[in-house]
C-alpha cells in the first residue's frame, strides 16, 4: 500500500508502525507466558518495548537502504549513463561509446534485484551491438560517398567487409558486358576463376545469399588462399532486379550469426554505390570516346599519352608512336559522299584495332588522322606495328552500294628512348613530320 510517491519512505512508514506495534503488543504477550502483570504493565517497560520496536524498525530501515538502496541506486546511475549516452548518438562528432565495461552493473544476487541487473546488462550489451553496427553503417556510407571510380569504391568496400566479417580473404565481383570481372580481391591467389564458379551462377540466379561450409577435402574455384576456408559467403549485389556483381567472403572458422544482419546493413549502400560507379565510368567512356569511330578522343588519348611517357621515363623503358591518316581522303568524300567517308574512317578504326595490342590506344587525332600509343614498344617494333596496320588496311575493302572502296594509308612513327624527345609532344611531333615525310614519298608506307 503506498502512503507517499517514496518508496522506502512507504517502507519506513510500515516498518516504524510494525515497530511499535510489536513494542506495544510485547508486554502483553510476556503477561500471556507469566510474567507478573505488575512487571509488564508499568508505563517505563511499555515505553521501552516500544522504544525498542522503533529502534528495529528505523535499523530495517538503514539496512533495506544499505543493502537495496545501493543497488537500485547503482542501477538508476548506471541507466541515467546509458541515457545520455544514446541522447548523444547522432550527433556531430560524438564517438564515445557506452561499453559493457563502462555501463554495465555488477550482479551478486540470484533474487529479483540480480535479475534486473542481468536485464539492465543485456540492455547495455544490445545498445553497445546497435552502436557497433551505427558506427559501421556511417563509415560505410561516408567511404562509399567520398569515392565514384569503382576501383576505388570496390577496394575499399571490400576492406571494410573483411573488417566487419572477420573474413581473411575475399573479392567484389561486378558484371560487365555480360561478364563476370574482379574489381577487387584479398586474399585469393586465382580471383579470375570466380567468374567461372557455379556456386557464384545459382547466387545470380536466386538473388539470395549463400553460404557454403566447406570440409577439409573440398575446395572452391578460385578461393586458394593461404588458410583453410572453413566457410564460404557468397552475397549477390542486386539493383532493381539487375545483378550488379557478387561479394565473395572466406573464412577460416564459421560466420558469427550476426554476420547476416551486419551486411544487410551494408550491402544497400553498397549497391547503390556500385552502381553509381558503374554509371560514372560508362558516362567517362563516352566522354573519352569518338563518337563517329568510337576510338579515343584527342583530349583523352594525348592525356594517356602523357602518363604513358612519363611511366616510360620512370622506368626507363621504350614507347612508340604511331600517327597515320588515309591517303587521298578528300577524293573519297568527293567521289563516294561524306557517308561513304564515314564508313571508310570507322572500317580503319576497325583494321587498327585488329593490327594492335589490346593495351595499345588509339585514338581519333583529327579528320581523318589518328595516333596509336604502344607502351613498352622498341622503334624496330613500332615499325613493324605500322607495316601490319598498312598492309592489312591496303588488304581492306568497303562496299559502297555495287563500288567497292580501297584506301592505302601513310604512317609516320616516332619511339622513345631518343635523345631528340625530351616530352610526350616532342613524340607527337616527331611521328607528325615522319608522316607528312611518307606522303611526300609517295603515301602507303611507313617513315620515321
Amino acid at each position: 500500500m503506498r502512503l507517499t510517491r517514496k518508496v522506502f519512505t512507504d517502507l519506513a512508514v510500515w516498518m516504524i508502525a510494525f515497530g511499535l506495534l510489536v513494542g506495544a503488543l510485547f508486554p502483553l504477550a510476556l503477561y500471556g507466558v507469566g510474567v507478573p502483570e505488575s512487571l509488564v504493565s508499568r508505563p517505563w517497560f511499555v515505553g521501552l518495548c516500544m522504544l525498542a520496536g522503533l529502534l528495529v524498525g528505523a535499523t530495517n530501515i538503514w539496512l533495506a537502504r544499505l543493502v537495496v538502496g545501493a543497488r537500485v541506486g547503482l542501477l538508476a546511475q548506471q541507466m541515467r549513463l546509458v541515457a545520455g549516452h544514446v541522447m548523444e548518438i547522432g550527433r556531430p562528432g560524438n564517438s564515445a561509446a557506452c561499453t559493457p565495461e563502462a555501463c554495465s552493473v555488477p550482479v551478486d544476487s540470484e533474487d529479483e534485484l540480480g535479475e534486473s541487473g542481468r536485464a539492465f546488462n543485456h540492455l547495455v550489451l544490445a545498445l553497445a551491438a546497435a552502436h557497433q553496427s551505427d558506427a559501421a553503417v556511417r563509415s560505410f556510407g561516408s567511404m562509399l560517398a567520398s569515392h565514384l571510380e569503382l576501383s576505388e569504391v570496390t577496394t575499399n568496400a571490400l576492406q571494410q567487409m573483411l573488417q566487419q566479417t572477420g573474413a581473411s580473404g575475399g573479392a567484389l565481383l561486378v558484371v560487365e558486358g555480360g561478364k563476370v570481372k574482379v574489381a577487387a580481391s584479398h586474399g585469393l591467389r586465382v580471383p579470375e576463376a570466380l567468374g567461372n564458379s557455379d556456386h557464384l551462377r545459382r547466387v545470380f540466379q536466386t538473388e539470395r545469399r549463400v553460404i557454403l561450409s566447406l570440409p577439409s577435402d573440398v575446395s572452391v574455384d578460385g578461393l586458394v588462399v593461404d588458410f583453410r576456408p572453413s566457410e564460404v559467403l557468397v552475397e549477390p549485389l542486386v539493383y532493381k532486379g539487375v545483378p550488379l556483381g557478387a561479394v565473395v567472403l572466406a573464412r577460416a572458422t564459421p560466420f558469427p550469426g550476426e554476420v547476416g544482419s551486419r551486411l544487410d546493413l551494408l550491402l544497400p549502400g553498397l549497391v547503390v554505390a556500385v552502381n553509381n560507379a558503374m554509371n560514372y565510368q560508362g558516362l567517362q567512356q563516352l566522354a573519352a570516346l569518338d563518337p563517329l569511330t568510337g576510338a579515343y578522343n584527342r583530349r583523352f588519348g594525348t592525356g594517356r599519352l602523357r602518363e604513358e611517357f612519363g611511366r616510360a621515363v620512370r622506368l626507363a623503358g621504350p614507347l612508340g608512336v604511331m600517327m597515320f591518316d588515309v591517303d587521298h581522303f578528300k577524293a573519297v568524300n568527293d567521289t563516294y559522299g561524306h557517308l561513304a567517308g564515314d564508313r571508310t574512317l570507322i572500317q580503319m578504326v576497325k583494321t587498327a584495332r585488329q593490327a594492335i595490342r589490346e593495351g595499345d590506344v588509339l585514338l581519333r587525332y583529327g579528320g581523318e588522322e589518328f595516333l596509336v600509343i604502344l607502351p613498352g614498344t622498341s622503334r624496330e617494333d613500332t615499325r613493324a606495328v605500322g607495316e601490319r596496320l598498312r598492309r592489312m588496311v591496303e588488304e581492306t575493302s568497303i562496299a559502297e552500294g555495287d563500288q567497292i572502296i580501297r584506301v592505302t594509308i601513310s604512317i609516320g612513327i616516332c619511339s622513345f628512348p631518343n635523345p631528340e624527345v625530351a616530352g610526350d609532344q616532342d613524340m607527337v611531333k616527331r611521328a607528325d613530320a615522319a608522316l607528312y615525310a611518307a606522303k611526300d614519298s609517295g603515301r602507303n608506307r611507313v617513315c620515321g
